[in-house]
């Protein structure tokens, strides 16, 4: 097939089609996508460059009319869902899909569906894919159905359970199912056997089973994602039953994944997810490399996370085929690493200039500009535990340069008359930092001040909300006392 092919993506807006879409644009295609609420795609930086169809994979006709001058459809919608009705729902909506492919004259449709079991009772989500991609199959048009296990990346719900699982729970008395065999795949993998589909000879109407070839037990890959996060060893104790439902209010209720979605995973978790066939090599040689071992796929995933640095963007990878791995801003609330945010904003009449000369001074015998002692009391604390405690003081009382010592921080990054970012380097059960910006505003300024914390494990959520209370007596007093120093330095500069 030429290069020029055109191609409808469908489910642009989630996880693996916000993430394909630029990979084919990439690769020369032209894309068009449906989507129902094209206002979510305002902000994806590839928003010019497809072209975009609103409509309803329930109406019939709007997926014909959209299905036009199309030769490849990715079809990659489908639920979480495993309520009554939710199945039948699904069903229609392939059946819409593939007679629309037909009168269209689309040559191919790609579906992603899951590994499952030839045999035995499937979960309903499971059951439900498999029907879909066995509808499309028996369609007119050739249908190429990937059938992948747990993929790994930022934002996948199967990657999220398993990182919120391994951080929040050092202990864990789980149901058997922990102890099924699992074949893993890294999201970069999956993308790139999507985007070969559009290659594959022309006719072919087959399943393929996509892994990574390692074969993990589910409790083999929480310990594998603690080791990779510097967690220590998670201790996890497969119980002699089942219990789908219970275990999945119990996902709900430790993580942040919601009721709906968490059960429809732990129920598909009830079966050996393994590939049965590799016959894909056959057909698409794998990405440059080598497949992504389970280590490295939890490494990308984790991207900056891992690198202990505060920021996690699309824009930051390096590649196309490392974005992939890493956070999308169209990923739900939450997915990605569980992160803690105080921030404080002041507005005042004083000039940037005098606002960052406070701000540069920070520290030391200046101070924290709130509630001393309390400084002075978390600083003996951390001592006595090993810390840095507020002892070191500062090279220098007035200027800063990158890796300087302030206290128990470290200048991490400067930006100076702007940005001062400093990593705690006090004993705390996570990582923490603490940003202090300003910017102009008219005739004054705008001072800015960011606490981040990621916390590791259960302790380290423990220990942000024990001194949450805290932080709204200590931040907003700082916020105002570095303001006020900086007009009292403006009114003996003007003196």
């Amino acid at each position: 097939m030429a290069d020029t092919q055109r191609v409808l993506v469908t489910g642009a807006t989630g996880y693996i089609g916000g993430r394909l879409v630029p990979l084919l644009l990439a690769d020369g295609r032209t894309v068009r996508v449906l989507v129902r609420s094209p206002e979510k795609l305002n902000d994806v930086p590839w928003r010019d460059d497809v072209e975009v169809v609103q409509g309803d994979l329930s109406d019939a006709e709007s997926v014909e009319n959209a299905f036009q001058d199309v030769d490849t459809v990715y079809f990659l919608v489908h639920s979480m869902a495993s309520g009554k009705g939710f199945a039948a729902q699904e069903e229609n909506i392939a059946n819409i899909v593939a007679n629309a492919a037909e009168k269209a004259g689309v040559q191919r449709i790609v579906y992603l569906g899951g590994l499952h079991p030839n045999e035995g009772e499937l979960s309903p989500h499971m059951a439900s894919r498999t029907a879909v991609g066995e509808i499309l199959l028996k369609g007119a048009v050739p249908a190429v159905v990937f059938q992948a296990g747990v993929v790994i990346g930022s934002g996948s719900a199967s990657f999220e359970m398993i990182r919120h699982l391994t951080e929040t729970l050092p202990v864990m008395p789980a149901p058997s199912w922990v102890r099924r065999k699992i074949e893993p795949i890294a999201v970069r993998d999956v993308l790139h056997y999507l985007v070969e589909a559009a290659n594959l000879p022309e006719g072919l109407n087959r399943t393929f089973d996509i892994g990574s070839g390692e074969v993990l037990e589910y409790a083999d890959i929480m310990n594998g994602y603690a080791q990779v996060a510097g967690l220590p060893r998670r201790r996890i104790y497969a119980l002699p039953i089942p219990a789908p439902k219970l275990a999945g209010l119990w996902v709900a209720l430790v993580t942040p994944i919601p009721l709906a979605m968490s059960r429809p995973l732990v129920e598909s978790l009830q079966h050996d997810a393994v590939a049965k066939e590799r016959d894909i090599k056959n057909y698409i040689p794998v990405p440059d490399g080598g497949l992504t071992n389970y280590h490295d796929a939890v490494t990308r995933a984790l991207g900056k996370e891992a690198r202990n640095e505060v920021e996690t963007t699309w824009a930051s990878a390096s590649s196309a085929a490392d974005q992939a791995s890493e956070p999308l801003p169209s990923d739900p609330d939450w997915a990605g690493q569980t992160v803690y945010v105080d921030q404080r904003r002041r507005g005042s009449d004083v000039d940037p200039a005098h606002v960052w000369q406070v701000i540069e001074g920070i520290g030391g015998k200046n101070g924290w500009y709130s509630l001393p002692m309390a400084w002075a009391i978390r600083g003996v604390l951390d001592k006595t535990v090993g810390g840095a405690g507020l002892t070191r003081g500062r090279r220098n009382p007035a200027t800063l340069l990158t890796g300087d010592v302030v206290d128990w921080w470290r200048v991490e990054f400067l930006e100076r008359g702007t940005l001062l970012r400093l990593r705690a380097e006090m004993r705390v059960p996570g990582k923490a930092w603490l940003e202090l910006r300003v910017d102009p505003d008219g005739d004054g300024s705008v001072y800015s001040q960011r606490a981040i914390y990621f916390p590791r494990g259960l302790l380290g959520r423990l220990y942000w909300w024990l001194i949450y209370p805290f932080h709204g007596l200590i931040f907003p007093s700082m916020a105002k006392n570095i303001t006020r120093q900086a007009a009292r330095m403006a009114e003996q500069d003007a003196a």
